[in-house]
């Protein structure tokens, strides 16, 4: 079979490897599309936050269920989870299942980049795989990942309804951020990024207004706009330390920033402490999700309460990988990018 592998930073290669063979509790899966996330574009530069496995937002259809193995079956189309914590540590107790040390170490072999792909036993035991109902398409259930990081953020900011909310960055996260908080019922939604493309995106994806950093202050806007308050809560979108800081400028006193870009390991932020202690601002990073947030963002798509249709702007062949990655790292006319077999 077929799998991209990244055998050194901007080195994508698209490799015949034997299909993995599984055992007692795994599944083995036929791809049918994984989308491209921000942070395997990050992999490819060379960063790893994250475990170095390419492709995670994935769909396909069981070809082999192992021993033990309850409640799925050869032809189910399924969404599968990349990571799932313990439920049993310290960690877990505390509700901070991501933090898990077991949450990087259960994945996918060899990733979502591949033809076949098996699924871990414990990933299976534990909820992670999700059927996918016949009226959700592959390519739309590449989605279920993203929305399901999306809604663990959005449970971070503790909104009220008509709230004022702003969104530092209009890729396919800030753009299901749009959608989500107009589901939840807040007041208005404001956009910043650098790319017109994307901001056009904002505004279809339901953004009041929407500004580009390279033309207009979006931190005078937002006060502008809010009576010299500020917004009530910030989301974050993108790893720039800039935004980060843009974002701490925007929110009102007692407002909250969500981290929801990871910046690239090493970086460095300087700001003004004093200020988010007298101001009570809290700074609150969110990092990937667990199934907890998936079956959620499976039943918004499925009860098409999450519309989300124009967010997968381009489609790539498996040995184009390299190609949808360079795409998607540029940003300029691209939103989602999908890979399928």
């Amino acid at each position: 079979m077929k799998a991209a592998f990244l055998r050194g930073p901007s080195d994508v290669r698209v490799e015949d490897v034997p299909i993995p063979k599984i055992g007692r509790g795994e599944v083995l899966v036929k791809m049918k599309a994984c989308g491209v996330c921000g942070t395997d574009v990050e992999k490819t530069a060379g960063y790893f936050l994250t475990p170095p496995v390419l492709g995670h937002e994935v769909v396909g259809e069981v070809v082999e269920v192992g021993e033990g193995v309850e409640g799925l079956r050869v032809g189910d189309r399924v969404f599968t989870h990349h990571h799932v914590p313990c439920y049993k540590c310290h960690y877990c107790r505390h509700g901070d299942y991501t933090m898990c040390e077991e949450f990087p170490r259960t994945n996918l072999d060899p990733g979502g980049f591949a033809e076949y792909f098996k699924v871990p036993a414990a990933n299976v035991k534990r909820g992670a795989v999700l059927k996918i109902p016949r009226g959700i398409s592959f390519q739309e259930a590449t989605l279920i990942e993203p929305v399901g990081c999306c809604i663990r953020g959005a449970k971070k900011l503790s909104l009220q309804p008509g709230d004022d909310v702003m969104i530092i960055g209009a890729g396919p996260a800030g753009l299901i951020f749009a959608k989500l908080l107009k589901l939840l019922g807040v007041g208005r939604i404001f956009v910043s990024d650098l790319v017109d493309f994307r901001l056009a995106a904002a505004e279809k994806f339901g953004a009041e207004a929407v500004f580009n950093s390279l033309r207009e202050d979006p931190v005078l806007a937002v006060k502008n706009l809010t009576h010299g308050l500020g917004v009530d809560a910030v989301i974050v979108a993108t790893g720039s330390i800039e935004a980060i800081r843009q974002g701490l400028d925007s929110v009102r006193k007692g407002g909250t920033v969500v981290l929801f870009g990871a910046p690239l390991k090493g970086a460095v932020f300087s700001y003004d402490v004093s200020k988010i202690f007298i101001q009570e601002i809290s700074l609150i990073p969110s990092y990937s999700t667990t199934e907890l947030e998936t079956n959620m963002a499976l039943r918004l798509m499925e009860t098409k309460r999450l519309e989300l249709s124009g967010l997968i702007t381009h489609s790539f062949k498996l040995d184009q990988v390299a190609d949808a990655l360079k795409l998607a790292a540029e940003g300029k006319e691209s939103l989602k990018i999908i890979i399928t077999p």
